[in-house]
């Protein structure tokens, strides 16, 4: 058999894919082919640190330039796979060569939805998702422009603060009555309205896009908001094509058992693309943070090697806007809980919330400002036991000795 583990995707999850299958002695040939021309990078910094101007290209990079050649890792830059066989194991690649594979993993991460909208590839229309995309953002957001944002999700308003700090006029565009409300629910989603408001952001709830003209947007009502750049972010899709042309199961990206096994049992996925079994929430899970991207690889690289791992950490992901700090930790399907237990101070944004289902057990956790309690967190919610709601809102009460 083929020894040559081929991974699809230079992101995060396929850098260190590639240092997994290192760390745990594979020493046939590893191929890591991206079709961006930069080298893996982390995402986060794109819309916080770098964003920002705080964080310097260089430190965005999983590794340093010199790592995957004295690794024996065939990095493969600017270079798109156009098609998956696999029959004959190949991955044929844009300028038509064909790479063979013994085991392949799917790091091949999303894109970022468009806007199906009169005026929605302008110029001045922007996204977020790769390096470059952040620096013509960082290169709009300068003093006294006006920026609209659509989609008040965690990148609509990530560079919505960024644009305040750069002291731009920023209006946030969103179809729902809050912030993300989805995510979070009506009770925190508050939180983030407020939060936003207080900084001098304008926030607009329940309004349509309907065009996107040189001078702003135009809204359902015929409303124009004055815009020089305009920040869409209204979310991302997994990048299925390939793996769906090849006959992998795809649903709501590509389906994998808990040891991110596709269903061919030489293909493996991790990362945004991966819709995975997860033992501990008992369903299928696709999770587009960078937990997942950090910390699936390691798994799907052990199993590929054989191994019998198994993805089980709980889900996690954090944000920063303006002096708010958060850490997010567990899994709640939209309006799928019974109620929200706050421990701390709400008004002053130095709190932790708690999801609740209706037997009291706790289905996620989310600190703010308040720190190094990610650990208890996940315990609470990975023990599945219900809790007293009265002991866990009382932070006199250490979460480690609940429930």
């Amino acid at each position: 058999m083929d020894t040559t583990h081929v991974i699809l995707g230079a992101s995060l999850a396929g850098a260190k894919a590639a240092e997994a299958l290192r760390a745990e002695g594979h020493q046939g040939p590893i191929v890591l082919i991206g079709e961006e021309p930069d080298r893996p990078y982390e995402r986060p910094p794109l819309s916080k640190g770098y964003l920002l101007g705080k964080t310097e290209r260089e430190k965005i990079f999983v590794h340093p330039a010199g790592w995957y050649a004295e690794h024996g890792v065939d990095l493969r830059l600017g270079t798109a796979a156009t098609a998956l066989d696999l029959a004959a194991r190949t991955v044929t690649l844009a300028d038509g060569e064909r790479v063979g594979f013994g085991k392949l993993l799917l790091a091949t991460g999303a894109s970022p939805r468009r806007i199906p909208v009169p005026g929605g590839d302008a110029e001045h229309v922007l996204y977020l998702r790769r390096v470059g995309d952040s620096e013509r953002l960082k290169a709009a957001f300068r003093p006294g422009a006006r920026v609209v944002v659509v989609g008040a999700g965690w990148i609509g308003l990530e560079t919505a603060a960024a644009a305040r700090a750069a002291g731009c006029e920023v209006t946030v565009l969103e179809v729902a009555e809050l912030p993300l409300l989805r995510v979070l629910g009506r009770e925190v989603a508050q939180v983030f309205a407020d939060l936003h408001r207080a900084h001098g952001v304008e926030l607009r709830f329940g309004v349509q896009v309907a065009a996107i003209r040189t001078d702003g947007v135009q809204l359902g009502d015929g409303t124009v908001v004055p815009a020089d750049a305009v920040v869409v972010g209204v979310g991302i899709a997994p990048n299925t094509a390939l793996a769906a042309d090849a006959g992998l199961t795809v649903d709501n990206g590509v389906r994998t058992d808990a040891h991110l096994r596709t269903s061919h049992p030489d293909v493996f996925a991790a990362g945004d693309v991966a819709n995975a079994d997860h033992p501990v929430l008992g369903r299928p899970i696709r999770v587009e943070h960078w937990a997942n991207a950090l910390n699936q690889p390691a798994v799907a690289a052990r199993s590929m090697l054989g191994q019998d791992a198994v993805y089980d950490r709980v889900p996690y992901f954090f944000t920063d806007q303006y002096d708010l700090g958060m850490e997010y930790t567990g899994y709640v399907e939209p309006g799928g809980y019974d109620r929200v237990v706050f421990r701390g101070d709400v008004a002053g944004r130095e709190f932790v919330a708690f999801w609740l289902d209706a037997e009291r057990r706790v289905l996620a956790g989310m600190n703010v400002n308040v720190w190094d309690v990610t650990d208890p967190i996940r315990a609470l919610v990975s023990s599945g036991r219900p809790v007293d709601p009265d002991r866990l809102a009382d932070p006199a009460v250490p979460l480690n000795e609940l429930p």
